[in-house]
């Protein structure tokens, strides 16, 4: 009991030290746990949606799924379902595009009602509307839509709304961020359908071998026009490149958290015993055995620790994963968006509980070692022998306080080790936020100032007329581009890109991945830098691709290479598409002029300053986690200097408490203590810029296909991380310093009694 009330005591007098210690564990268990609790709910909600709604393992397109197609293939599928899939315009005042899905069985990429009546597939006379689409035209269940496509005009009855797994990701024609006013989904019965003979033209598969074998045995089997496998699909792929990206951050930001938090503690515990030697030598006197000692000092860290462990894991999941959510709303599409849960916080949790009571035992044991009589002396002070530096003229030069600091770190190499470990590891922490909020910044720049040079671009209708595009196209006085989604082949390789064919503009730039401006010819077929990496592709090289919903494959030599960084995939000019054997169809208009008319051959009109925010918005998710995680680093700065400082006083009292018998004013001593800050500091710093800038570039890796990030990291940024660590460093060194005032020498100084 006596032992317990001292512990008590203990804490209430080294209160700092042990809030220090608590802080420390909760900062670093509630990053982890809370960063990973949003990626494991984006990674569990996903499979669970998938899992409910039976996602297509692949799908298989061509103009017509004939019944003798189908039984070839049934040899090698689990399970296999037909569809027709069309776009079709609603009937609505901006023409929005409505994928229909006519479906034959609906147990395949299942649709997902969260209004209405359950998917009915014998059902001729209702429509299962996309959930995001009926929001956005404030349409419920009951409402009748009409949907107009290949001539005919469909009008249906909203049976249900919800969600379909093929669509958590849908990627907009006008915007990287999805405008549901603009485009949407619809699931029928094939016994709607119009006509008696339902045109199928998709293939849904299930089957349990792996991709590249489904495929060989597909081209083996039968004609047709292409073939995405799941993780290929581009809901898929998009939502997985996103949860990579958080995975990424989710393991080297709080890793890194967690070891200096682990690598403080060690430090922490060992000086807190240390400092005790005395009172042990006292308890050991009085009768206590060595085992009881050590348990006692185990439990100093393991109840400081234990309760910031918890907090954090408790309070981790359920705040972090809530800020990041909201942000991604915006682009992804899933009926929950639940924190989720892994062994593993439980795991890291107890690893830094038991490394607490590690790190005590070992330090607690050295000490019992030692007889009473010994314990209750003063530990001899660290002895240094004179080293190369000493010996030199030039150290007869150095002024004290140099001198004094170089010595003491070298006594006390551990503590020095620790001081810069800690400082590095903050700096890692901030270096690596900042640069991914530079290379954020420099994608943006990079595509909307020196890639594109318009102000406005226009989405062009299906079925316009080229006599009302071209009018349209004089009065706003700009030029029509063609964007198009096609498939390329080269090495084995498969891969989704984008099209874009230029019609002799200088509205649109083209860049090498340095940024740097390159010309293209006429006659030039320019593949993306991304895309080619991922082909295994050069110039020189030749590569198949076709436009999709065309059978068309196209062969073609690249001549050049280009950087984009949000769209991955071919450039040529509309004469060179000719060349091929393809027609240039225009999609959209852009122009230097500010566009607020309304055109019938129009769809939706997009500025400059709306793609810029678009792009914000994208991107937010990412620099809500940056944010957070760039206060967290400035905190865990805060309290591992702080304790490291603290620490550092203890252990040199005696000696400062000398130096002011001396005659050393309490100025020049927290000049010395301060000198001896910043060179740590210091030296952490320089060590933590390529650290930090190294997990900038492998979260950036981890970012996906789709854009093709260049790591940066601005000067600016790099000066801004060492004006808070050094501010953080003087602040911190100034408010333990204070205690130099405060310091009774005569206690400092005195022999053991």
């Amino acid at each position: 009991m006596s032992l317990s009330k001292k512990m008590l005591r203990d804490i209430k007098i080294n209160k700092t030290q042990f809030i220090s210690i608590f802080l420390m564990a909760f900062i670093g268990i509630f990053a982890f746990c809370g960063v990973c609790s949003e990626y494991y709910g984006l990674e569990q909600t996903s499979n669970e949606f998938y899992a409910d709604t039976n996602l297509a393992d692949g799908w298989i397109y061509n103009t017509t799924i004939t019944d003798e197609a189908v039984d070839e293939i049934s040899n090698f599928t689990t399970n296999h379902e037909k569809q027709m899939v069309v776009q079709s315009v609603g009937n609505f005042s901006n023409d929005p595009d409505i994928t229909l899905h006519f479906v034959e069985d609906n147990e395949i990429s299942k649709f997902y009602t969260t209004e209405g009546e359950d998917f009915n597939s014998s059902d001729d006379s209702g429509v299962w509307l996309d959930k995001r689409f009926a929001d956005a035209w404030n349409l419920t269940v009951g409402d009748n839509i009409t949907f107009k496509f290949n001539g005919l005009t469909l009008e249906k009855e909203i049976k249900g709304i919800g969600y379909s797994p093929e669509y958590v990701y849908e990627a907009s024609p006008t915007s990287i961020i999805p405008d549901f006013k603009d485009m949407g989904f619809a699931y029928l019965s094939n016994e709607s359908f119009p006509l008696s003979d339902v045109p199928y033209n998709v293939l849904l598969v299930k089957f349990n071998q792996s991709p590249d074998d489904f495929r060989n045995s597909l081209d083996d089997s039968v004609e047709y026009l292409s073939f995405t496998e799941k993780s290929d699909h581009v809901s898929v792929s998009q939502f997985n490149e996103e949860m990579a990206q958080h995975k990424m951050i989710g393991d080297v930001f709080p890793l890194v958290f967690i070891l200096v938090t682990f690598l403080t503690l060690l430090t922490t515990m060992t000086r807190i015993v240390a400092h005790q030697r005395t009172q042990i030598g006292v308890l050991k006197a009085v009768g206590y055995k060595n085992i009881t000692i050590i348990l006692h000092f185990m439990s100093y860290g393991f109840w400081m620790v234990l309760a910031g462990a918890v907090l954090g894991l408790i309070s981790g999941p359920m705040i972090i994963p809530n800020l990041f959510y909201p942000t991604m709303t915006s682009r992804y599409s899933l009926p929950e968006w639940n924190p989720g849960f892994d062994i593993s916080f439980v795991v890291v949790a107890a690893a830094m509980v038991i490394s607490s009571l590690l790190v005590s035992y070992i330090a607690a044991r050295n000490i019992s070692k030692e007889n009473p009589a010994n314990t209750m002396r003063p530990k001899a002070p660290n002895i240094s022998s004179s080293g190369f530096l000493e010996n030199l003229k030039l150290w007869t030069r150095l002024n004290f306080n140099l001198r004094w600091n170089y010595r003491d770190a070298k006594r006390n190499k551990f503590r020095a080790l620790m001081a810069i470990v800690g400082v590095m590891g903050c700096v890692a922490l901030l270096v690596s936020a900042f640069g991914m909020n530079d290379s954020m910044e420099n994608l943006k720049t990079w595509e909307y100032d020196d890639i594109s040079h318009f102000e406005s671009k226009l989405i062009i209708k299906n079925g316009a007329s080229l006599s009302d595009i071209d009018d349209v196209r004089e009065e706003v006085n700009g030029s029509t581009i063609m964007e198009q989604a096609i498939e390329i082949k080269a090495q084995g390789n498969e891969k989704t890109a984008s099209l874009l064919t230029l019609n002799d503009t200088n509205l649109i730039s083209q860049t090498d991945k340095n940024k740097n401006p390159i010309n293209l010819s006429d006659t030039d077929i320019s593949l993306s830098a991304k895309t080619a990496e991922s082909l295994n592709v050069g110039v020189g090289d030749t590569i198949e691709w076709h436009i999709i919903g065309s059978d068309d494959w196209v062969g073609c030599k690249i001549t050049k290479i280009h950087g984009e960084p949000l769209s991955q995939g071919i450039i040529l000019s509309a004469d060179k598409l000719e060349d091929l054997g393809l027609n240039f169809t225009p999609t959209s208009i852009i122009t230097t002029e500010h566009v607020n008319g309304d055109y019938d051959s129009i769809k939706s009109v997009s500025t400059l300053d709306q793609m810029v925010s678009n792009w914000d918005e994208m991107i937010g998710s990412v620099m809500m986690m940056v944010s957070i995680l760039i206060f967290f680093a400035v905190l865990l700065a805060i309290v591992v200097l702080y304790n490291l400082g603290i620490l550092s006083f203890t252990e040199i009292e005696r000696e400062v408490a000398t130096l002011k018998v001396l005659g050393f004013k309490t100025g020049d001593l927290r000049k010395l203590l301060l000198t001896q800050n910043l060179f740590f500091t210091a030296i952490g710093f320089i060590l933590g810029i390529p650290l930090g800038f190294y997990l900038t570039t492998l979260m950036l890796n981890a970012a996906g296909e789709s854009i093709y990030h260049i790591p940066v990291l601005t000067l600016g940024n790099v000066l801004l991380s060492g004006f808070i660590t050094f501010v953080v460093s003087i602040v911190v060194n100034l408010l333990f310093s204070s205690k130099i005032r405060k310091l009774n020498m005569v206690e400092a100084l005195k022999d053991v009694e």
